[in-house]
């Protein structure tokens, strides 16, 4: 089976429709699937929901995609780097529906592990936990929170084998393995494709059975927000 295609236009070929629910990997700007949301973005595919811990920042990553009007709603637990992201859903333009970081994540694994459900105590009393089912254990009120399926996965990892076994690095493995795990499809871009074998079995993060399709990259890396220390007189 054939996972390695030339480009991210080449990669979405095929997969992409109005209204579709997309899970996209990334924790701020670390380990996002920038090549792949240009892609997303050419292709001009709208109506989008999106599940992914927030949407980037003006004019970058998830960011374009709100900017080009192709996001109907957002699963997120994070708005603040993103000036258009909470402009949209302030005047009502855009759909949101906050999720606690530990419980968004949990909800893409067990959707990719085929758990309809889980209970959880991270939102309740909270309008977080409004409208859901409500159970006690051992005294402690849990919410039931629903695994997340997605149509498309997007995510970006550091290295991987041909057939998508994947390695991530540090702050990227926060939400992309989750994400990868809950697509129907997933497309995956990395910066490095090597042979089956030349991974270290016990350092692959992903195997690459949740994989359909592989990319190879540049990536721009952009820093989300730098801080520089003032220079120390002599």
């Amino acid at each position: 089976m054939k996972k390695v295609y030339g480009s991210a236009a080449e990669a979405l070929d095929g997969l992409l429709f109005d209204g579709m629910f997309i899970a996209a990997g990334g924790f701020g700007l670390c380990g996002i699937p920038e090549l792949l949301i240009q892609a997303l973005r050419d292709a001009g595919t709208r109506d989008l929901t999106i599940a992914s811990n927030n949407a980037g920042v003006d004019g970058f990553g998830l960011g374009i995609l709100l900017e080009n009007k192709q996001v109907k709603k957002m699963l997120s637990s994070y708005v603040g780097e993103n000036a258009e992201f909470m402009r949209q859903y302030l005047s009502e333009e855009l759909e949101l529906e906050f999720n606690p970081q530990g419980t968004l994540a949990e909800r893409m694994r067990a959707g990719g592990a085929g758990i309809a459900g889980f209970y959880t105590k991270t939102g309740y009393g909270t309008q977080i936990g409004e409208g859901k089912e409500v159970k006690v254990f051992d005294g402690e009120h849990y919410i039931l929170e629903r695994g997340i399926v997605a149509d498309l996965s997007i995510v970006k990892a550091w290295k991987a084998d041909t057939t998508g076994n994947a390695i991530f690095r540090k702050t990227a493995r926060n939400f992309n393995p989750p994400a990868a795990m809950c697509g129907k499809t997933c497309v995956m871009e990395v910066e490095k494709i090597v042979e089956p074998g030349e991974l270290d079995p016990d350092c692959i993060h992903l195997p690459g059975i949740y994989v359909h399709r592989l990319i190879q990259g540049e990536h721009e890396k952009r820093i989300e927000k730098i801080t520089n220390r003032q220079k120390e007189s002599a």
